[in-house]
């Protein structure tokens, strides 16, 4: 499930080496994101949690958020941000649908954030049966 996490940051870091319009904010092309174990385990925590207990939100269950989450793995940075998805099949859809959303899109493009860690989780009794989580850093 992080195999296809770190797909997702290649295909993240293709859309950060290009400008991009998100919404009203204008992003330059900027520098890649590094590979974050930590913030894996967290994104692939929210990702089961999510297909397991069918919901689809950036807030867990027990109320915590990407912060909460990513604290609780062992990541202390200064800043966080979190990208979910559910229901495409393919890391190229899913970044596609990121960059379609100007919130989205602005946290894929933040120059401020330094490494990522994703992951996906599938339950096919879950609504959307696939959920991604990418969780941005900044150490």
């Amino acid at each position: 499930y992080q195999a296809e996490g770190q797909k997702l940051l290649a295909e993240i870091n293709i859309a950060r080496s290009r400008p991009h319009q998100c919404g009203t904010q204008a992003f330059a092309a900027t520098t890649p994101l590094a590979w974050n174990a930590t913030l894996a385990t967290a994104a692939e925590t929210h990702s089961r949690s999510m297909a397991n207990n069918n919901y689809f939100d950036h807030k867990d269950r027990d109320g915590r958020t990407p912060g909460d989450r990513a604290e609780l793995a062992g990541y202390s940075g200064q800043q966080i941000g979190e990208n979910i998805a559910a229901g495409q099949d393919t890391v190229r859809k899913v970044v596609d649908g990121w960059v379609a959303s100007p919130g989205h899109c602005a946290n894929l493009m933040n120059p401020g954030f330094q490494e990522l860690g994703a992951a996906y989780a599938v339950d096919p009794k879950s609504d959307s049966g696939i959920y991604w989580t990418a969780m941005f850093g900044t150490p």
